[in-house]
């Protein structure tokens, strides 16, 4: 029984499991944008997510840390370089699957996983570097109610000179 297993194997031993989701990540932070099936595109997610994640922060430790997933120098620069940059202000949700259909030989559903800010038909910058993203918080009426009363005060000091200035 596989209660509350949340894995998805993939029909490989966990070194065989492992092996393949460094090879994959390390081909999708070198290309952007690679074609696989479904099920390894979504297992993909989980494992390259929180690398990017990681990468956010530029230090040693951190570093280290993606290195021991990746085992790959080139990979782990790109992440930490480029690609860092670009998501420095998105809040997660750093890939985009696009399913393709079924593949002719084996009948498998296939699929695209490609990194978000890299795709220029659906990104609004278009190469480039994004704003830090705004964070929503609740409560934010008090500020608004502040901005607008602020205004009304000026409104009304300005309007008290014209009074005097009239007598």
């Amino acid at each position: 029984m596989r209660h509350g297993d949340k894995i998805n194997n993939l029909g490989r031993t966990a070194s065989h499991r492992k092996a393949l989701l460094k090879n994959l990540a390390s081909e999708l932070i070198r290309h952007k944008r690679i074609s696989t099936t479904l099920a390894k595109a979504k297992a993909l997610r989980t494992f390259i997510e929180p690398l990017i994640t990681k990468a956010k922060e530029n230090t040693t430790h951190q570093r280290r840390v993606v290195f021991s997933y990746l085992q790959n120098k080139e990979a782990v620069t790109e992440l930490f370089g480029p690609i860092a940059e670009k998501v420095g202000g998105r809040p997660g949700g750093y890939t985009r699957i696009i399913k393709l259909g079924i593949r002719v030989g084996d009948n498998a559903e296939t699929a695209m996983i490609e990194l978000v800010d890299y795709n220029e038909i659906y990104g609004k910058g278009k190469g480039e570097v994004k704003e830090a993203a705004k964070k929503t918080r609740r409560g934010g009426s008090r500020k608004k109610a502040d901005e607008t009363a602020a205004p009304a005060e000026e409104k009304a000091s300005e309007e008290k000179p014209a009074k005097k200035a009239a007598k």
